[in-house]
């Protein structure tokens, strides 16, 4: 054992003191991701004692650019399941605990209770907030990291009285607020530093070693290579919580009617069909179906009179999420019209599409 982690236990200011709270520690890291995966290989590597992964989902080929421990053979497998292989392999002595589910106000407390650190490694709002009021609950310390295009973020929340996320983001944004990677994007790398800042401060809050981000949220852009570090106060309301909220879902609840996109390819060949592309006007010349109409969702209030209300209207973007935003905003415009999305979107449309 000592011969493994001799390298950082010769450090003067690590020691074996140090190393033994590694030992002993549990982590919980939330998403099996372009985040967690970073996260994971170090905690795991560096000796922490239990590593509990929670995710519910499977690898698909969009996943390999970033999340760098899945292989092409993985595609299609619960990555839980994959990730659970490959740091047992790494780290045998390392206790993995698989948590295949997605974290929900139903099992936050029971499954966040059993460990001594979180980290957020997940990509959407719900889970950040019911992250932080579990952790608030139960005093739990939890390591925060995001992304953002080419920019990333990271902080220490909840730790020893420090201030919580909702001491920096107090609410919830609304749902046509939240940015989207599928439709934004985000460079491979990019997931794999801001992870590593995140497995830093993990490391620094179970061992007690330097000091932990709390109070601080550290911004990196990665077009500049640039750091910045901006200082934030607790308030003392976010840290009384002792309760779950009911709020853990963004505002969907506009019903809507999905299409498969190679089912709507097959009607469209048939069927002269109307599509509305609500991607931007770059997007939209870069790739699109030549039978669309390209109104910008920003633009759709203004230009919703150009839609031919006596036919049904589909609604496409990039990746299924501005589109259903679109037809929330056209069914309060138009009431009576029938809307569909094509779920997916654009990601999604077959490589060979028909022939028009």
């Amino acid at each position: 054992m000592l011969e493994r982690y001799q390298r950082q236990v010769i450090l003067s200011d690590f020691g074996a003191e140090a190393q033994n709270k590694l030992i002993n520690s549990k982590v919980l890291v939330i998403g099996g991701g372009g985040l967690g995966i970073p996260v994971l290989m170090y905690l795991n590597a560096m000796g922490v004692g239990t590593i509990g992964i929670v995710d519910n989902d499977v690898v698909s080929e969009s996943n390999l650019h970033r999340q760098v421990l899945f292989s092409e053979s993985d595609v299609g497998r619960p990555k839980v399941e994959v990730l659970s292989e490959k740091l047992r392999k790494q780290n045998s002595t390392t206790n993995i605990i698989e948590h295949s589910t997605f974290l929900v106000k139903e099992n936050a407390i029971e499954m966040i209770s059993a460990y001594d650190l979180i980290v957020d490694a997940s990509d959407n709002f719900p889970t950040r907030y019911l992250v932080n009021d579990a952790c608030v609950i139960l005093g739990k310390p939890f390591v925060y990291g995001a992304l953002h295009g080419f920019e990333g973020q990271v902080s220490v929340f909840n730790y020893n009285e420090g201030p919580t996320y909702r001491c920096l983001f107090p609410n919830m944004p609304k749902n046509d607020e939240v940015p989207n990677c599928n439709e934004n994007g985000v460079l491979g790398i990019l997931p794999g530093i801001i992870g590593n800042l995140q497995a830093l401060e993990a490391i620094k809050v179970l061992t007690e070693v330097g000091e932990v981000l709390s109070g601080k949220l550290l911004l990196f852009n990665g077009l500049s290579n640039s750091f910045q570090k901006i200082k934030f106060g607790a308030r003392p309301e976010n840290q009384k919580m002792v309760v779950l909220t009911n709020n853990y879902e963004l505002d969907c609840s506009v019903a809507v009617r999905d299409v498969d996109p190679a089912d709507f390819l097959e009607m469209s060949v048939e069927h002269q069909l109307q599509l509305i592309d609500v991607r931007t006007e770059k997007e939209f010349n870069k790739k699109h179906l030549p039978f669309a109409k390209n109104i910008p969702l920003n633009e759709l209030e203004e230009r919703f009179k150009e839609i031919d209300i006596t036919t049904s209207i589909y609604c496409i973007c990039q990746s299924g999420v501005r589109s259903k935003k679109a037809i929330a905003k056209l069914q309060s415009l138009m009431p009576d019209v029938n809307l569909i999305n094509v779920a997916g979107g654009m990601n999604q449309m077959p490589k060979h599409a028909p022939k028009y």
